[in-house]
């Protein structure tokens, strides 16, 4: 058996970065509140001038 064999350590770092986390977080908020607003305007003011 051979005891001079080089043992390579790695350690993995997990990197999040939570500007990217916030402004994902932001982006995706404002197409919900866009979505939603589209769909208040199409039931509360399109679909009544269809009657």
């Amino acid at each position: 058996m051979n005891n001079n064999v080089d043992i390579e350590r790695r350690e993995v770092e997990h990197k999040s970065d939570s500007s990217v986390v916030w402004s994902s977080f932001i982006k995706y908020a404002a197409y919900l509140v866009i979505f939603f607003g589209l769909m208040y305007l199409i039931i509360y003011y399109l679909l009544p001038m269809l009657k």
